[in-house]
C-alpha cells in the first residue's frame, strides 16, 4: 500500500465506524433513522434504493483497491486511472478530510435528529446550531467533498461518474428535502434558510 491507498482504507474505515456507531446508538433509544424510500413511490424513492445500491459497490471499491485485491465486479475499462498525478491525489485527500470534519461536527449538532432519508412520522427537531449556522446541508456536503476526494485519488470512470452523479443527485434530494422542511417547520425554516447558505 501507498500513501493514498492507506488514507483511502483508514478514513473509509473511519467514517463506516463513526456511522455504524452512531447509527446503533440511535436505534437503542428507539429511533429509527434509516427511512430511504419510506413514504415515497416513483423515481423518488427509485432513486433512494439505487444510491444505496450503487454505495456498497462504491464502498468495496475502494476497499478492493486500497488493499490491493484484483477481483472487481465492475468492467475492467471503467476502473483503469486515466491520471495520476500526486497533487491530484493530494487535493483529494484534502477534501475527504476536510469532509470527515465536517460530518463528525453535523452529527454532534444533529444530537437525536439525524435521519437517512426523508422522515416523514418523526422528523425530530430543526437544528441550526454548530455547523448547520455555517452550512444548511453538511452531511450532503461531506458526501460531495467525499465523492469527489475518491475520484481524484482513484482517477477511474467508475469513482469520476459517480462523483458527478452523486453531486447532481444530492441537489436534487436537497431540494426535496427544503419542500418537506419548509411545509414541516414553516416560518422557523424560513427564516432559517434566509440567514444559512445551502452548501457553504
Amino acid at each position: 500500500m501507498d500513501f493514498f491507498n492507506y488514507f483511502q482504507f483508514i478514513s473509509l474505515i473511519l467514517f463506516l465506524g463513526i456511522f455504524i456507531g452512531r447509527s446503533v446508538w440511535l436505534h437503542k433509544t428507539g429511533i429509527r433513522i434509516f427511512v430511504i424510500g419510506k413514504g415515497k413511490d416513483g423515481i423518488k424513492a427509485l432513486m433512494e434504493i439505487v444510491f444505496v445500491g450503487v454505495l456498497f459497490i462504491w464502498i468495496y471499491e475502494i476497499l478492493r483497491i486500497s488493499a490491493g485485491i484484483s477481483f472487481s465486479i465492475l468492467p475492467t475499462f471503467i476502473t483503469i486511472p486515466f491520471i495520476g498525478y500526486s497533487f491530484i491525489k493530494l487535493v483529494g485527500v484534502i477534501l475527504i478530510t476536510l469532509g470527515l470534519i465536517i460530518f463528525v461536527l453535523a452529527l454532534i449538532a444533529f444530537n437525536t435528529s439525524w435521519r437517512i432519508g426523508i422522515d416523514t412520522e418523526n422528523p425530530g427537531d430543526l437544528v441550526t446550531s454548530g455547523i448547520f449556522s455555517v452550512t444548511r446541508n453538511p452531511v450532503f456536503v461531506f458526501i460531495n467533498l467525499y465523492f469527489i476526494g475518491t475520484a481524484l485519488i482513484y482517477t477511474n470512470w467508475f469513482f469520476t461518474g459517480l462523483a458527478i452523479m452523486a453531486v447532481f443527485g444530492i441537489h436534487f434530494h436537497i431540494l426535496n428535502e427544503e419542500k418537506f422542511l419548509l411545509k414541516q417547520y414553516g416560518n422557523k425554516y424560513s427564516e432559517y434558510r434566509k440567514k444559512v447558505r445551502r452548501y457553504l
